[in-house]
């Protein structure tokens, strides 16, 4: 099952989006973990991970740039409780096509947010 290494992250497409942010292009790779994001060195404003095989949204280093999640076609069902430390500035997260039940998994992203912010 391929990974996500440093060598993938490096050699994966990156560019200037439509709304001017500095975008990590990681769609269709058949990865199954988020890892080694500490090798983007915090330069992106959005990574796509659409079209992979992630279950589990976790596994960030800080990324205090990143502020947009691509997560279209995964199989996201569970969420790491502190992805709010994790990515401190992350405001848009899309999850079109995952296999969450509820989206009280996600509330505690909010809540949590609400108590850091105070």
């Amino acid at each position: 099952m391929p990974r996500l290494t440093v060598e993938v992250i490096t050699e994966s497409e990156q560019y200037v989006n439509a709304v001017k942010d500095r975008e990590l292009n990681l769609r269709a790779k058949k990865i199954p973990a988020i890892e080694n994001l500490g090798a983007t060195l915090d330069q992106f404003d959005t990574i796509d991970f659409s079209d992979n095989d992630i279950c589990r949204l976790d596994g960030f280093p800080l990324l205090k740039r990143l502020k947009t999640l691509i997560l279209n076609n995964n199989r996201i069902c569970r969420f790491a409780e502190d992805l709010n430390l994790s990515l401190p500035n992350l405001d848009t997260i899309i999850l079109t096509n995952n296999t969450m039940q509820e989206l009280v998994c996600i509330e505690f992203m909010i809540f949590n947010d609400r108590n850091t912010n105070e």
